[in-house]
């Protein structure tokens, strides 16, 4: 049982206890036994955080059936590790070599030491932005739907913002607030940092500390604070993210401008905030203000891109996320100026993070283009289009859909609950599962040319 097997076979553990607590009658608002389909579908896609529902949550689903939802959002967007760990902090254990390293492969963290304070502030970032969520979202809920019932919308949407899920209590999703600047900053927010990583935001807070250290000593006349030096992974998520957003707000403004069904009967304020919100919420989110379904295709594929890279590494969102993009990138920039090594921010990248960067590419793309033929295969009377986005919305675990999720055959469901968890997990965790881990060889072989491109 290798740590890559505990990590896959844990999230398949939380994902069949969802499943029964969502099948039970008291979880569904008729009383009745759920449909074992709709709620493997509802749990995997709360458990991988996609957001992607056959039914409409907020009708369909008791309180008790949300409230399920919520807390398998939270376990999954926290991770299967992060929440075991947070247990074993709990009941007082401490962590063996064993514990040390599923967490050190399931953050992705360079090293091994600090495994508990590190779990401590993810727990403690994940609570202060979801709860500040919430009081930032009562004002928009509680004058329409009364303190009970607007404080658990606030709730849930907090969590689901936050960990970059996208299940909404609302028939039309958040279509009703398309011009609430307070919803669409707070939702846009909990997105982004959700999905930045936690090792950003600490980066981020530790900025902010020192420049209140330096204000302070200043005003004291004291000895200087040291600055702030910024890792390669702040660099290239807050770069990429920044530039991600703009390129998204500019494209979908310029794109769905003159588009009657989305964004050409609103006027010039309320189409900026549209844009900006359908650009932050490809990055993994799954929420919409507008209907996808009635989008060009252009915007549609705009859309695609972006929900293919995703979000960043240590974050809530999915994706081949905005590091491997970068490395990419940068491979492409250092061929065509004829250099033999890849660079970023002065820095040089190890030859193993570009094969790792290549084989999430590979995979991913390998993932995508075998779930459309599948379901093209199954469901021939759908278009491409709308298959494509679908397959990409569920392996990017996005959630955002042109309404074709729950019309789509059983054979359909099956395979896109298969990809949502292949694109949760991880493609080269699912090899490494699969395969074993690798084993360290001293042979090395001759050296041959190839001609390639």
């Amino acid at each position: 049982m290798t740590v890559s097997r505990t990590i896959c076979l844990g999230f398949l553990a939380v994902i069949t206890v969802g499943t029964i607590l969502l099948m039970l009658p008291f979880s569904t608002s008729s009383g009745n036994w759920n449909d074992p389909i709709v709620a493997l579908f509802t749990s995997t896609s709360a458990v991988c955080v996609t957001g992607l529902s056959v039914v409409d949550p907020g009708s369909y689903f008791s309180f008790w059936g949300q409230l399920f939802i919520a807390l398998l959002v939270q376990v999954g967007g926290l991770g299967y590790m992060t929440t075991t760990t947070f247990l074993i902090l709990l009941i007082g254990r401490k962590f063996d070599l064993r514990d040390k390293i599923a967490i050190q492969q399931a953050l992705d963290r360079p090293g091994m030491s600090g495994s508990a304070q590190v779990i401590r502030s993810i727990i403690a970032t994940t609570l202060i932005f979801e709860i500040t969520g919430v009081f930032l979202l009562l004002p928009a809920f509680v004058p329409k739907y009364g303190w009970n019932q607007g404080l658990w919308l606030a709730i849930f949407h907090s969590i689901n913002g936050w960990n970059n899920a996208g299940f909404s209590l609302f028939k039309d999703n958040l279509i009703g607030y398309q011009s609430s600047f307070l919803v669409v900053f707070t939702i846009t927010t909990l997105i982004i940092f959700g999905g930045i990583g936690y090792q950003v935001i600490l980066e981020m807070y530790l900025w902010l500390r020192l420049g209140a250290k330096r204000l302070i000593n200043r005003q004291r006349i004291l000895k200087k604070t040291p600055y702030q030096v910024f890792s390669l992974d702040f660099k290239v998520a807050i770069s990429t993210t920044l530039l991600l957003l703009f390129i998204g707000t500019i494209a979908f403004l310029v794109i769905e401008f003159r588009n009657p069904e989305t964004f050409g009967k609103m006027n010039l304020s309320e189409q900026l905030l549209l844009a900006w919100f359908q650009s932050v919420t490809p990055r993994t989110a799954g929420f919409n203000t507008i209907d996808i379904g009635k989008m060009t295709t252009a915007g549609l594929f705009i859309t695609i891109a972006l929900m293919f890279i995703g979000a960043s590494p240590g974050g809530t969102g999915g994706g081949i996320k905005t590091t491997t993009l970068r490395v990419l990138t940068s491979c492409t920039q250092s061929i065509l100026q004829g250099k033999e090594e890849v660079l970023l921010y002065e820095r040089k990248i190890a030859i193993n993070l570009i094969l790792k960067a290549v084989g999430v590419l590979v995979g991913s793309v390998a993932t995508v283009i075998l779930s459309t033929i599948l379901i093209a295969l199954t469901d021939p009377e759908l278009d491409f289009i709308q298959i494509l986005f679908e397959v990409v919305s569920a392996f990017a675990t996005v959630g955002l859909s042109t309404g074709i999720t729950g019309s789509v055959s059983i054979a359909a469901k099956l395979i896109l609950i298969i990809t949502m968890y292949i694109g949760r997990v991880g493609v080269l965790l699912i090899m490494s599962a699969i395969l074993g881990d690798p084993r360290p060889t001293r042979i090395h072989y001759p050296e041959e040319n190839l001609l390639v491109g």
